[in-house]
């Protein structure tokens, strides 16, 4: 790697570090409610939760079979096999159950309790599923043949003492800790709760995000592009980052350029809005409506309405891409807002490194977990990456977790969509280094 000293240009610039810091250090953990359970999903927990009883509650059987005596079916095989009389059916939710003595047997369903004096439970593949005939490959359904709980059952081989039982409690006992606090509830955890009988938790709710775009150009997808128009890809790119990030995201078609309409659309969004993220209009253009409508705002204009109430800084990053950047609070509520650069490419890395964040911490995970994953890996590629010196690059890369390396993914341009869809990783290149050659290694930024 090549290095060159940062280089003064007269202006304030915000390395990324300090950014992120400044917007972590504004947003606030939501507060917690309760929650039914699939409500609740991809929240975090904010409660040790314990086990209220035993799982499972009782001893049961793993298989379709037979609950027997060990003693009754010692030395049995298909040349002799022991028969046994066949006392009755435990289904799965059984009441009272028949007691099982000697030389009997009881028929038993997956999940259903093992019956009093049973001490383990045979396959029914182990036997002729009471037929008189070979080893049996299923049961005949009771519905259609009620006798078959009854007559006799032989039974091909032995069965150890609990053999195919599961014991009361062997998941959890009763008192455990099922989930700590700071959990993240996904199907797994969702499923334990509701095995233990929870049908409520208090959790802080996944943060509202409303996505604004803004741009006279954009046209929404499905409708005709005339001169000088784009599709908006940025709204959807970072509507769907937001819910990837766990939020629930909210997106707003794309604002005309005009100061004006975007302060109304703003006003129009905070009710429903933990986290605004708009995108577009923040650099020193003659049309940068966000930069003009907000700044008002930041300047404790009257004439911008409710609105007010807080203050947004347009800053500098030495970071490429994503140099234009805005955050601070706004409304009554001082809700956060995040204001990323136009340029696809820019604003969806700087969601990547500022907004993702916010939306996790919001959320209440730990600092130590809000971004990506990193990674250090050697840099395979035909030539030597170049990059501005005093600016941290992130450039778009292919991760090779089984070699080790990454690859770069297009060219560096902010506006290369293609690209971006086809990568995995952002390569880091510091502020201080302005050449990275083949077999060096960077810091990678996992997106998958």
């Amino acid at each position: 790697m090549t290095s060159s000293a940062p280089q003064d240009t007269g202006h304030r610039l915000w390395s990324v570090d300090e950014h992120l810091a400044d917007v972590l250090a504004t947003v606030r953990p939501l507060e917690p409610i309760e929650l039914q359970l699939l409500d609740a999903q991809g929240c975090v927990l904010v409660e040790d939760v314990t086990v209220p009883v035993a799982l499972p509650p009782f001893d049961n059987s793993s298989m379709d079979g037979y609950a027997v005596r060990t003693a009754d079916v010692q030395g049995a095989s298909e040349e002799f096999p022991a028969v046994l009389t066949v006392i009755g059916d435990v289904a799965a939710g059984s009441g009272e159950l028949p007691t099982v003595g000697p030389g009997e047997a009881a028929r038993i369903m997956t999940g259903a309790p093992l019956p009093p004096g049973a001490e383990a439970v045979v396959p029914v593949e182990w036997t002729d599923g009471g037929t008189g005939g070979g080893a049996a490959s299923g049961m005949t359904p009771a519905s259609s043949a009620p006798e078959g709980a009854g007559g006799e059952v032989r039974v091909h081989r032995a069965a150890q003492a609990r053999a195919h039982v599961r014991s009361r409690g062997s998941d959890v006992q009763a008192g455990d800790l099922a989930l700590a606090a700071g959990t993240v509830l996904g199907p797994p955890q969702i499923a334990l709760l509701a095995a233990i009988g929870r049908a409520a938790v208090r959790v802080r709710p996944r943060p509202r995000v409303v996505v604004l775009s803004t741009g006279s150009e954009l046209v929404q997808p499905g409708e005709p592009l005339t001169g000088g128009t784009i599709y908006d890809s940025n709204s959807f790119a970072l509507a769907a980052a937001a819910r990837d990030a766990g939020a629930i995201a909210y997106r707003v078609g794309a604002v005309a350029d005009d100061a004006d309409t975007l302060r109304a659309t703003i006003e129009d969004q905070l009710i429903r809005a933990d986290l605004l993220v708009t995108t577009g209009g923040v650099s020193v253009g003659a049309y940068d409506v966000v930069k003009e409508a907000l700044t008002s705002v930041s300047a404790g204009d009257a004439a911008s309405g409710d609105i007010d109430g807080g203050g947004i800084d347009f800053r500098k990053l030495a970071m490429q891409p994503g140099k234009p950047q805005g955050f601070g609070t706004i409304g009554p509520d001082h809700t956060p807002l995040l204001a990323l650069p136009g340029n696809p490419v820019s604003s969806y890395v700087s969601f990547e490194l500022f907004v993702r964040p916010a939306i996790r911490a919001l959320m209440g995970l730990p600092e130590s977990e809000v971004g990506r994953p990193t990674v250090r890996a050697v840099l395979k590629a035909d030539k030597a990456l170049g990059s501005p010196a005093g600016r941290r690059q992130f450039l778009r890369g292919a991760y090779d977790a089984e070699s080790g390396t990454v690859s770069p993914v297009g060219g560096s341009g902010s506006h290369l969509i293609a690209a971006l869809a086809h990568a995995d990783s952002l390569m880091v290149v510091p502020e201080d280094v302005t050449s990275v050659e083949p077999g060096s290694e960077l810091e990678v930024v996992l997106l998958g």
